[in-house]
């Protein structure tokens, strides 16, 4: 389910959407798949008609809390914050403000490295402290990515508030792009709008 748009801002708009990586719904896929070789065994022996419908009743039950789970848990970067929603009928959800985020951090294990998954772990001041989100497809990915929106912001509201020097901010727009954080043609228009307004 995609993040309902309505729920942006004016100048908000969304860098990044993904849902947890599709290892974290293994085990109802591996009991889908077992499910299925059962019906299959049921019906090469001839056993009854209601096993196999007793095993399809059976496996969808299981598996039906963990896939919609899956399907209903939505990770959203924006220009402006990050964004973790979830639930079907009760909703949850957390927003955090690029403004306010002190650090990204990744945790993968072997296994998770195979797979291109991993933990997501930001710490961010105020009362939101630490959140963890788990089975973040390629986490070192979607960390470059926040910490360049941060940045992005960051430079976007000292522009506001003028609270540094043409200098610093050109500095910091040069840091960016040494990085690969702001592409040459990012670089060269934000450097326009510095020097424009000097």
């Amino acid at each position: 389910m995609a993040y309902p748009k309505k729920l942006l801002s004016d100048n908000e708009v969304i860098v990044s959407e993904f849902r947890p990586h599709w290892s974290g719904i293994l085990k109802e896929g591996a009991l889908i798949a077992l499910a299925i070789v059962l019906i299959v065994l049921v019906q090469i022996n001839g056993w009854p008609w209601w096993i196999s419908v007793a095993l399809i009743v059976g496996a969808v039950l299981i598996a039906a809390e963990g896939l919609i789970r899956w399907l209903t848990t939505n990770h959203v970067i924006t220009n402006e914050r990050v964004i973790y929603r979830a639930g079907l009928v009760s909703k949850m959800g957390k927003e955090i403000p690029h403004e306010v985020i002190n650090d990204v951090s990744f945790r993968q294990s072997e296994f998770e490295r195979i797979f291109g998954t991993g933990d997501l772990l930001i710490e961010s001041a105020g009362t939101h402290g630490q959140s963890r989100y788990s089975d973040i497809p390629d986490p070192e990915g979607v960390q470059t990515v926040i910490y360049a929106e941060r940045e992005k912001r960051m430079l976007a509201m000292n522009r506001g508030s003028a609270p540094s020097s043409i200098a610093e901010q050109l500095e910091t727009l040069s840091r960016l792009h040494d990085q690969g954080k702001l592409t040459d043609d990012e670089f060269e228009t934000e450097k326009q709008k510095l020097l424009g307004g000097s």
